[in-house]
């Protein structure tokens, strides 16, 4: 089965055991989805456990002001520690999930993975690695929001997505949702990083021109949004 190949491109499922591959075989369903696409909805039931085989998901909050704001990424080999939660506690989904770009989801139903993670050594690895690695990244988001403005919170975003070659491939309008802000600000802050010479702007994606420069703008105080 093409998704079981995928999946076991990712170490947690290169050590299943056969009995744990031919179960997977027989329940993961592949999802594709264009950037954009919303894949869970706040209120819904989770239906089972998002592993990302390319892409990437978006999890995010709405304020009620009904403003956007990210809470964290689900990068390939991941799994949306959320819908765990749900899975495991009979819980509602309590946030929304959309693809950050063309992505691909194996979705594991519920069921099945509660039976993996009973049986299976590396499933109860990854579902630790998810939790411990979702506490950490809601810390520091949480202290980037409390200990940053927004153009530090902008360079901090920038600097800790953008690819090894310095491209982080987004628009201002997805900026605005992950920070929790408008495009406007976005715009305005990006036009002065680009006028210090810190960044380049290009349609659909943004490239690093001082990384260390921008590494100092993350550390200094600054006055202003």
């Amino acid at each position: 089965m093409q998704v079981l190949r995928e999946l076991a491109l990712f170490e947690p499922f290169s050590r299943l055991s056969a009995d744990g591959r031919s179960l997977l075989t027989e329940g993961a369903v592949p999802m594709n989805a264009l950037a954009g696409a919303g894949i869970i909805h706040k209120g819904q039931p989770a239906s089972g456990a998002y592993v990302v085989l390319s892409g990437r998901l978006r999890v995010y909050t709405v304020t009620p002001a009904g403003t956007e704001a990210t809470l964290y990424l689900v990068e390939p080999g991941e799994t949306c520690v959320l819908s765990l939660n749900c899975l495991f506690n009979d819980l509602l989904y309590p946030a929304w999930v959309q693809a950050d770009k063309a992505t691909r989801v194996a979705v594991i139903p519920g069921p099945l993975y509660r039976q993996l993670f009973k049986q299976e050594a590396c499933i109860q690895d990854l579902t630790l690695h998810a939790l411990s690695t979702l506490v950490f990244r809601l810390m520091a988001e949480l202290d980037a929001v409390h200990s940053f403005n927004h153009r530090q919170r902008l360079v901090h975003f920038v600097l800790l997505h953008a690819s090894s070659d310095g491209v982080l491939k987004t628009t201002q309008q997805q900026l605005a949702g992950h920070l929790g802000t408008s495009r406007e600000v976005v715009a305005r802050l990006m036009q002065g990083l680009v006028a210090e010479g810190f960044l380049k702007s290009q349609r659909g994606q943004i490239i690093i021109k001082d990384l260390f420069g921008l590494r100092r703008l993350q550390s200094l105080p600054e006055s202003g949004a």
